[in-house]
This record gives structure tokens, sequence and C-alpha cells, in this order.
């Protein structure tokens, strides 16, 4: 994985970062990336907020939150993925890959962590940070330009009341096992509606909204 800037000395942890569960359901004994999903999740928390941190001393703790979530979110992990060409490499099953899951969201956004997982398994915080520094790129300077602006939740919330329309509505449904939800929100405001889907509630909600937002500015902005 040259785009990460890292070369691992342990390429069974890389392996195991791009083995999504589908796949172990075909390799019988097989392990996934759940465990390193988990792990790479809270390594990548405490590097960018760390980052926040020590570089933006007058942000107040509500700005640093919303920034810390515009910046660690599936839409954001998944887009990370794609530039340094995770789903290309994935180890999925047959039904999986067919059905585009080199590509989903959530595959995407889980597989990246797992990733940063494996690499402070294999070389530590210092190396895991270094990791976060160079596929986040200017993303974390860019996000701090305009705390919240990836919230797109309370963006809609506010662009409702602005125009007098009615207050956000959301429905949520969801599908699949307990272990392996499929949650899929909809949002109505006004004329303007948008639908999303995610592996938890607040993914699908945000990704609704991202779409019932730029409808609604379209509207105001033909």
């Amino acid at each position: 994985m040259e785009r990460l800037g890292y070369s691992f000395d342990d390429v069974g942890l890389l392996e195991l970062a791009l083995t999504h569960r589908s796949w172990c359901a075909e390799h019988p004994g097989a392990s996934s990336n759940e465990r390193l999903e988990f792990l790479g999740d809270a390594v990548l928390g405490l590097s960018v907020a760390q980052r926040l941190y020590s570089h933006n001393r007058q942000c107040s703790e509500g700005d640093l939150a919303k920034i810390l979530s515009s910046l660690v979110n599936a839409a954001t992990l998944a887009d990370l993925a794609r530039a340094v060409g995770l789903g290309a490499q994935l180890r999925l099953s047959v039904g999986e890959q067919a059905s585009g899951g080199s590509d989903k969201r959530s595959i995407l956004a889980d597989a990246m962590e797992a990733v940063i997982g494996a690499v402070f398994l294999d070389g530590g915080f210092v190396s895991a940070d270094a990791v976060v520094g160079t596929t986040f790129g200017s993303r974390i300077e860019d996000a701090t330009l305009a705390p919240g602006e990836s919230d797109f939740k309370s963006r809609l919330q506010e662009l409702a009341a602005r125009l007098g329309s009615a207050p956000p509505v959301y429905c949520m449904t969801d599908s699949g096992p307990a272990h392996d939800k499929l949650f899929e929100a909809t949002v109505t405001t006004g004329s303007a509606t948008g639908s999303g889907q995610g592996s938890t509630k607040k993914d699908a909600e945000q990704q609704a909204a991202e779409i019932a937002y730029k409808v609604l500015v379209k509207q105001v902005h033909p």
C-alpha cells in the first residue's frame, strides 16, 4: 500500500485488515477485519483529536467536537479509502463483490479503520499517526476553518429554519441480522426529501440529511 506511506513488517496484518466478513463466510477458519476496525477507530480518534487539540488552541470544546465528528465518519473514511485504492485490495465474497461491495461506503470506511489498526499493531502509534496525517492531508486543516461543515443534520435544520420550512422529520428502518444491520433513513422538510443508508443510524441520517440539504439549496438557488 504505497499510497499509505507505510510498509508493513507483518504483511499478514494488512491482509487481515482487508478481509471482509463476507470472505470469511466462504473461507471457513478465516478471520475478518472487525477486531482491527474496533482498534483502528480508537487509534484514529486519538490521532485526529490530538492534532486538533494541539493546533487549534482557540477552539472551544464544542467546536473541537464538531470538527472531529466532521472528520471521523463513514463518508470521510470511505473517501480516504478510495483515495488510497483500498477497494481493489479488499477480500470480499463473490456475491459481495458482484453487488459492488468494493465501493460501498460502510465496507470502505470499516476497512480504512482496520488498516489504521493494523499499522498501529505493526509499527506503533507514531506510525499510525503518520498514516493518518498522510491520508487526511489538508482535510484536518480545512475542517478547522468551518467547524461542523460536514454535519448535514445541523445544516439542514438551520437552513429549514431560515427558510421558514417545517423542521426536518426523520423516519428510520433497518434490515439484516442484529450483528450486521443496515439502517435506512428518510428525512423530509417542506418539499425537500432525502434518503440514506449506513451501518449506524447516525450515518444513515447524515447521508439522508446531506441529500435533502442539497435539494433545498437548489430550490433556493436553482
